[in-house]
């Protein structure tokens, strides 16, 4: 037999469903967060650095990594990884920063922009009206 529930204990219940829902997901996200920088903290090697990688074909990647002071280029695939060579480092490119994004500067540079047009056409509405 169906038991439907109405009126105050339906809302009763699905506001505790609700309640039990967002708490779940809470913990799930600090979880998350605890086990990726746990992980990070894990991983932290100042000896070893992959510098740059490269796809080659599927599961198959050329990288070229830093151990102590010397570069070197591998080849690591699904089961192994080769060691192809040592580069040196003048014959490395640097690489270039990558820029972080904010959405709040483009924001800002967006609306100087727009008011630098308007004081522009301000003189040219001027000048219209005047020639009328």
């Amino acid at each position: 037999m169906i038991l439907l529930t109405t009126g105050t204990g339906g809302y009763a219940q699905f506001i505790t469903v609700l309640l039990m829902f967002v708490i779940v997901l809470g913990v799930t996200a600090l979880t998350t967060k605890w086990i990726a920088n746990y992980q990070k903290q894990q991983s932290v090697n100042e000896n070893v650095q992959v510098i740059e990688t490269t796809r080659i074909a599927n599961n198959k990647f050329i990288q070229i990594i830093r151990v102590g002071g010397k570069y070197m280029v591998i080849a690591v695939c699904k089961d192994t990884v080769t060691m192809l060579g040592e580069i040196p480092e003048e014959q490395l490119k640097e690489e270039k920063p990558v820029q972080n994004f904010s959405f709040k500067e483009f924001l800002e540079k967006a609306s100087l922009i727009k008011k630098e047009e308007a004081i522009q056409e301000e003189p040219k509405e001027n000048q219209s009206h005047d020639e009328k």
